[in-house]
This record gives structure tokens, C-alpha cells and sequence, in this order.
């Protein structure tokens, strides 16, 4: 995925400053319109608002042992030196966080966040404060790696390389603000592969929330887990209850489907298996009846089939209303009797070349390759690749249809196990945010957990 950085607009110069980093404010003195002191500064709270920068509406101070809520309206400056409250007195009581509070230094500055453009997790070295139409918002992450004495309180880094807030999907942890993310949560805009890799990456809590964010579309949810690592998979569904893991298993291709289910614990299967719509059912416990290692343990049952004395016009028209299977399962059309016997077939491309008009018997492959179900998975891999193939069907001994096979289903079989550990390279014009030599498209070498 090509990485380009948003610009951060320019915040305006209003009096007092347009511009603060949250590492420069806390521990700051908090004073009155006179000038004398009545605590320090301890945190920042602010509001999420969807896609909008999150809204500052109040400061956490620090007096004496008492740490009391300062409303953002009684703040006259944000001094880098001291902080000027416009009047006197302040409310004393106890600070309690109010639903769809966030907490700046605890519950961002520090912490991971999802680099949406570059499907990472970064950490938030620092978070910038800009003056925008009389109110202070959160506009700007700094991800860079902080020197250890600029954690320490009071102290902060020289110079800043701030990226828009609006390219990063905060993981807060607090369920109050959960509500006002959900909706606008970015992550949905990545691919599943990526989204799984976040997981992969990710720690309990941090996964805990990404999939939060994913179960508001069912479909993203089940394309994530057919993408996870097959023992994370197992791990997070085995959290769920069996109602739970069958209707993300519904909505997963029937392969992917059976290969989970293998790995759920044995007394949990039939009970899985039973709560499956009858159609899904049906095609999971066929797949499971075959060896995994086997080009029917491999097969997908969802595949185009159609009569041979059918239009090339109307094998198009069939291809685009067949939005539920997977695209790759569309590379090829197969043309079969009456009995369900393969007669051949003929490539999607072929058909947008062919004669509309011409039956698609004519412009198909009568002889293509094609395996039994007992195949081993090398020996499929084998046939693909002489033959360059994308798709390969399976056949009984009676030529009749029963699954397919696609290149990516082969290659995930025959990929070392490792494989999914492994950084995928990055295309050459991606970008980070953090400047030349940030690292590679991971964030891993300085990030830790």
C-alpha cells in the first residue's frame, strides 16, 4: 500500500500562540489571572469527534494531593512556561473521567496507534495542541522513538515532525469513548491482509480493540480471519462463544471455514458446526472429509458453473452478478452438462475477447488440466505452475465438477510456515511520515510493546 503523509493545515498565529506539544505542557505550573501558583499540570482531556480533530474541554490539575477538572473555558493561555487560568477559583472536587473523555498523557501520549497510510502500529512520542476557531484540538502525531529523558516529566524533545492526527486510528482502551470511534473508525479502510497483520503484531488488549472496531462489518471480520495466522485465529475464536464463532465462520469461505473448525477444540465442533446456515454447513462438512494436505483439503466448492450452449454475452452477464465468490475464483468459467460433467473451461479474458454472440462451448478449453480430490498439494502446485495456471478444477473419476483450487490457495500451502512472519516488501514509492531511514514498512525495529 503506497504510504503519502496528509499536511497538517496551517494552525494560525492567535494571540498567545497558535501551537503546543503535550510533552511541553505536563508538569507545567497552573496559575490564576494573577500569577500565583496553584498547582501543575498532570493531564490534558479531550473529546473525540469523529472525523474531526479530537476537541480539548478541560485540563487534569495537580494541587496538592487533589488532582481537580479545569473546563478548557476557564483557561486564559497554554504558556509553555506557566498556565493561566482567566480567573481565581476553580471547582476543588476530585477529578472523575465522564463518559467519552479521552486522557492525552494517559491514554494516548505513550501508547500505540494504528499508522492508517502504512497499515502499522506506531507509538505516540507526542501529540500536538493547535488554536483553531477559538478552541484547542489534538491536530498532530509525532511517532518518532523518544530519548528516555525526554519521558521524563517536564522534559520533552527538541524539535517535532508531526504527522495529521487524521492519518492515525488512536487504540484508547477506554470503553466510554468507544461510541464516538466506532463509526468513523479508518481501519475499515485497509485490507483484511493488513488488518490481520496489525493483529499479528498487536497485544491482548490492543487486538481486543482492533477487532472491536472490525466486528461493525461482519464481511471485514470474516475476510480478517481468513487472512489471520492459523493459531491466532484459532486462539481469538476459541474466546468467543460457539453462537459467536459460527457467524463469523458463515460468512468465511467454505475452505477457510473447515480449516478453522478442524482446529477448534473437538468438543466444540458439532456444536459450531450445528448453529452454520444449511448451505455452509453442507460444503464444510464435504471439505472436512478430505485429507488437508489434499487438493480436495484445499478446494473451495464456490466456482461459476454454466451450460455449454449459453452466450458468451450471458457467461459475462453471469460473471458480474456473481458478487458472493471470491474474484479469483471468476478467472475461469466452467462450462458443464446437464449431470454436472466438466465439458471445459474458458478464461474470463478469453470471453471478453470471444464473439458475444458465440456459445461459450466454442471458445472454451474441451481438454483443460484438471485434478482428483486425492492429489497431493505439491503435485498441484506442480500442474499450476506448467501450465500457468490461476485456477484448476477438481473432478471426480466422472469428470464431474466438485471444487476449485486458486493460485493463492497454493501458494499459502507451499509457502514455508513462517511466511506470515515475514514483512511483505513495500513498493518503492512508499513513504513513512518519519523521514528518510525511518525503518522498513513495519515500525518494528523501534517500537516493542
Amino acid at each position: 500500500m503506497t504510504a503519502t503523509s496528509m499536511p497538517v493545515p496551517d494552525a494560525g498565529a492567535p494571540a498567545g500562540g497558535g501551537c503546543r506539544h503535550l510533552s511541553g505542557l505536563v508538569g507545567r505550573s497552573l496559575a490564576d489571572q494573577n500569577g500565583q501558583r496553584l498547582g501543575r499540570l498532570s493531564d490534558v482531556i479531550v473529546r473525540l469527534r469523529g472525523p474531526q480533530y479530537p476537541l480539548v474541554v478541560g485540563l487534569v490539575a495537580q494541587v496538592g494531593r487533589r488532582r481537580v477538572f479545569v473546563p478548557a473555558g476557564q483557561v486564559a493561555s497554554l504558556d509553555s512556561n506557566m498556565i493561566k487560568l482567566g480567573s481565581a477559583t476553580f471547582d476543588l472536587r476530585r477529578f472523575e473521567r465522564r463518559e467519552g473523555e479521552v486522557l492525552l498523557r494517559a491514554d494516548v501520549l505513550g501508547h500505540r496507534l494504528i499508522d492508517v497510510p502504512n497499515a502499522r502500529l506506531v507509538r505516540a512520542s507526542d501529540l500536538r495542541l493547535s488554536r483553531r476557531d477559538g478552541d484547542w484540538v489534538v491536530d498532530a502525531v509525532d511517532t518518532r522513538r523518544r530519548p528516555w529523558l525526554a519521558s521524563l516529566p517536564g522534559r520533552h524533545m527538541q524539535g517535532h515532525r508531526d504527522r495529521n492526527w487524521r492519518e492515525f486510528e488512536p487504540l484508547i482502551g477506554h470503553a466510554g469513548s468507544a461510541l464516538l470511534r466506532g463509526r468513523f473508525a479508518r481501519i475499515r479502510h485497509l485490507k483484511p491482509a493488513q488488518i490481520a497483520d496489525l493483529l499479528e503484531d498487536a497485544s491482548t488488549a490492543e487486538g481486543t480493540e482492533i477487532l472491536s472496531r472490525v466486528h461493525a462489518d461482519p464481511e471485514l471480520e470474516a475476510d480478517v480471519f481468513e487472512e489471520l495466522d492459523e493459531d491466532l485465529a484459532t486462539r481469538l475464536l476459541g474466546a468467543r462463544t460457539d453462537t459467536e464463532v459460527a457467524a463469523v465462520l458463515a460468512r468465511m469461505g467454505a475452505d477457510d471455514a473447515a480449516d478453522a473448525i478442524a482446529e477448534l477444540p473437538q468438543r466444540r465442533r458439532q456444536a459450531v458446526l450445528d448453529l452454520l446456515p444449511p448451505d455452509q454447513h453442507a460444503k464444510v462438512i464435504t471439505l472436512m472429509g478430505f485429507n488437508p494436505a489434499s487438493a480436495g483439503g484445499l478446494m473451495s466448492p464456490d466456482f461459476l458453473a454454466l451450460p455449454a450452449s449459453l452466450a458468451v454475452a450471458d457467461a459475462v452477464a453471469a460473471v458480474t452478478r456473481s458478487r458472493a465468490l471470491q474474484p479469483e475464483a471468476l478467472a475461469s468459467i466452467h462450462v458443464v452438462d446437464p449431470d454436472g460433467r466438466l465439458h471445459g473451461v474458458a478464461r474470463l479474458v478469453t470471453l471478453l475477447q470471444a464473439d458475444p454472440a458465440a456459445c461459450i462451448a466454442q471458445v472454451c478449453d474441451t481438454d483443460p488440466p484438471r485434478i482428483g480430490p486425492d492429489t497431493d498439494v505439491t503435485d498441484v502446485a506442480v500442474l499450476m505452475t506448467d501450465y500457468n495456471l490461476v485456477t484448476v478444477p477438481v473432478v471426480d473419476d466422472r469428470r464431474r465438477m466438485l471444487g476449485l483450487i486458486t493460485v493463492d490457495d497454493v501458494l499459502e500451502a507451499t509457502l514455508p510456515d513462517e511466511w506470515r512472519r515475514r514483512e511483505a516488501a513495500a513498493p518503492p514509492d512508499a513513504r513513512h511520515g518519519d523521514g528518510p531511514g525511518a525503518g522498513d514498512r513495519s515500525g518494528r525495529a523501534g517500537e516493542g510493546r
